[in-house]
């Protein structure tokens, strides 16, 4: 499997992503204790999704050339996807608004809910054809990726 080579990264993208996050949490975050809002789990999704697919470049090009350094990103990367998987499942646990749930069966079946009700779901799912094609069901459920410590 080949793949086309990745541009260069701007040596300051990924400090200017992570400066903007700690911004963005500084001054939009409320003081309250209140469970996030399904718009905030929608969010959150996106960003863990992102990054999913940042790493997943970073692993094609470190992974040749530095196959333990690859072990480390691929395993980031799994671990990414935990994390997006556990915030979908978040998103389904919040109510909405008016104080409903949304059922497990309205999202596997990709009903329409209109914006932004099911687009973590799309997104959700869109992923998780990369996710089977790039990792195997052990490499999702093992707790350690088989990893040694260095």
């Amino acid at each position: 499997m080949s793949t086309d080579p990745l541009p260069d990264l701007a040596e300051d993208f990924v400090p200017f992503a992570t400066a903007a996050l700690d911004f963005h949490r500084t001054l939009n975050l409320p003081t309250a204790q209140i469970a996030a809002g399904r718009a905030e789990l929608d969010a959150l999704h996106a960003h863990v999704l992102a990054l999913y697919g940042l790493l997943g470049s970073h692993t094609a090009r470190t992974a040749p050339v530095a196959k333990v350094e690859g072990d480390h990103l691929r395993a980031t990367r799994i671990r990414l996807w935990q994390a997006a998987d556990h915030l979908h499942d978040a998103f389904h646990a919040a109510p909405h608004a008016d104080g409903r749930l949304l059922s497990r069966e309205a999202c596997r079946a990709r009903l329409p809910e209109g914006a932004p009700g099911l687009t973590i779901c799309r997104r959700h799912l869109a992923t998780a054809v990369r996710v089977r094609r790039d990792h195997t069901p052990a490499d999702l459920h093992d707790p350690v990726t088989g990893l040694i410590r260095h």
